[in-house]
């Protein structure tokens, strides 16, 4: 009788341990999802940051070349005012 109330008490000990165990392990592991949670959350809102700031410039972009043709046509109406 001895040797089974020994051994329930020690399934017992050894039951305490694992679920002790575990329930720590879940905590570093729920830890370390949030921290890589935050992480990825900062480097998505940056990359939205650029895209938004990259949409911002191709919208620009057309704006600039057109200016640019203007300009350019400016120039050789002088030049040819120049010439004559």
């Amino acid at each position: 009788m001895t040797e089974i109330i020994v051994a329930l008490i020690t399934g017992g000990l050894s039951l305490i341990g694992v679920v002790v165990s575990n329930r720590a392990n879940a905590r570093k592991t729920g830890e370390s999802i949030r921290v890589a949670q935050a992480v990825t959350d900062t480097k998505l809102e940056e990359l939205a940051r650029e895209v938004r700031e990259h949409n911002n410039y191709a919208k620009r972009m057309p704006v600039v070349e057109e200016k640019i043709k203007v300009i350019n046509h400016r120039l050789e109406d002088l030049e040819e005012f120049h010439k004559g």
